[in-house]
């Protein structure tokens, strides 16, 4: 999918680039695969702000992907190729022999009337869903699950793809978009190819607006405040703060606070960090 960069007839379309929707076919979603989604604002279920800037953005519906593809043996033609304001990467309609219809993340080089099956067995072709065990070394998937029958959850995004480097046992490794290495049970499923739109990442937002359409809101730095509103304000002139960057509440800004998961850590073989390992 090609960018197209506008000419600098104002301020916000002076850096400004965005995708050509060449590939999209059609610009409707389809009414049955499609679900409200309530503007949340970054509140929980008590109304309470728990994601600060958030709010505002254009209205959305959430278009219904199907992550397990669990139809096994049954082909389906791919019948549009849509835009998803929900993720990055673009979405393809398919229809079953039977009639169901449903959305898959649309892959690479996947077209209009081409046909894509999942299941043990399938041919290795973009599009295709079977278990990793079934996979040859060097092959490029995406929508990996780490579970099985849990549904893709690794390498979703647009133009993302892991590349399978060595099978032993029961696991079989994967290299990440983001580096790193880790072993994945064999029977997981994942779906052959790169994800489309790999052009989304050379897009340039080019002015606050387009911000504020995704349902971000601006940022002010703790440094310009008074002393009541952050722990960083007030001082004589322009004060760098003279201490770490802290919340609002004083906690440190940048600190891990991830818990620590071994099941997941001991399937790591190479972390995405300087190349160490997470054992």
């Amino acid at each position: 999918m090609a960018i197209k960069q506008f000419k600098p007839v104002t301020a916000g379309t002076r850096f400004r680039a965005v995708n050509t929707s060449s590939e999209v076919t059609r610009k409707g979603p389809e009414k049955s695969l499609v679900e409200a989604l309530p503007e949340k604002g970054g509140r929980n279920h008590h109304g309470r702000i728990t994601m600060r800037r958030r709010g505002g953005g254009h209205k959305r519906k959430y278009r219904i992907i199907d992550f397990r593809r669990d139809r096994f043996g049954m082909p389906a033609v791919v019948k549009e190729i849509e835009y998803d304001p929900n993720r990055s990467a673009n979405i393809a309609l398919v229809e079953y022999m039977d009639g169901e219809r449903r959305y898959i993340l649309h892959p690479v080089g996947v077209q209009v009337g081409q046909s894509v099956v999942s299941g043990p067995g399938s041919d290795i072709r973009p599009g295709n869903a079977l278990p990793l065990a079934e996979i040859p070394l060097g092959t490029t998937v995406h929508n990996i699950e780490l579970r099985r029958g849990r549904g893709g959850q690794m390498v979703r995004t647009a133009g993302a793809g892991a590349q399978i480097v060595a099978k032993e046992g029961q696991f079989v490794t994967l290299r990440m978009p983001s580096t790193e290495v880790r072993m994945v049970r064999s029977e997981c499923f994942a779906t052959i190819g790169q994800v489309g739109n790999a052009d989304h990442s050379k897009q340039s937002i080019g002015k606050a607006g387009a911000n504020r359409w995704r349902g971000n809101r601006p940022k002010v730095r703790g440094v310009v405040m008074n002393p009541v509103d952050h722990p960083l304000g007030g001082g004589e002139g322009r004060s760098s703060g003279g201490r770490h960057p802290v919340s609002p509440w004083g906690l440190k800004d940048g600190v891990k606070t991830r818990a620590k998961k071994k099941a997941s850590n001991k399937l790591i073989v190479r972390g995405r960090k300087r190349g160490k390992s997470t054992k």
